[in-house]
């Protein structure tokens, strides 16, 4: 008898055969590029709450809010990445995601679109030598049927 139930992982390993692992990446825009980081360390998606203001903070840090009694940073990648700053929307998001070290700590991004499954054969990954100022973000990019997206390293990104 054939086994009609398949894993999660199952699909997922066989629609990537032959193509390499497939890593998922939450895309998102930030003025009028499209940005990913990978979808593991992402634990949430707001709308932006009441932040207060950190005085002498660096200029990308927005403020703090409170997510459910636990006060995060939130971190405004459009400076952060030295991107055009643009007024907010209510599309405006926060992505609530986990640093290396165990703090949670809020990206403020322009607009979250959606999950993007990448085989290796769909991704460049960076190499030390990009040449720019936000280089040390950058992971690569990933080009799903002929898109370009700004594959983000979260680490970098939330230490830096």
């Amino acid at each position: 008898m054939v086994d009609l139930v398949r894993t999660r992982g199952e699909r997922l390993a066989r629609r990537a055969s032959g193509r390499g692992p497939v890593r998922e990446f939450l895309t998102f825009v930030l003025g009028s590029d499209v940005f990913g980081v990978e979808l593991a360390r992402v634990k949430e998606i707001l709308s932006p709450p009441p932040i207060t203001p950190v005085p002498r903070a660096p200029s990308e840090v927005v403020g703090v809010c409170s997510v459910r009694g636990l006060l995060v940073t939130v971190v405004d990648l459009r400076i952060r990445l030295k991107l055009e700053v643009r007024p907010d929307t209510r599309r405006t998001r926060i992505l609530l995601a986990t640093a290396s070290s165990g703090e949670a700590v809020g990206l403020w991004v322009d607009e979250v679109l959606q999950v993007v499954r990448l085989a290796e054969t769909d991704m460049e990954l960076a190499t030390a030598g990009i040449g720019t100022e936000v280089s040390e973000y950058v992971l690569g990019v990933g080009r799903p049927q002929g898109e370009f997206i700004v594959l983000l390293d979260l680490s970098a990104l939330v230490t830096g």
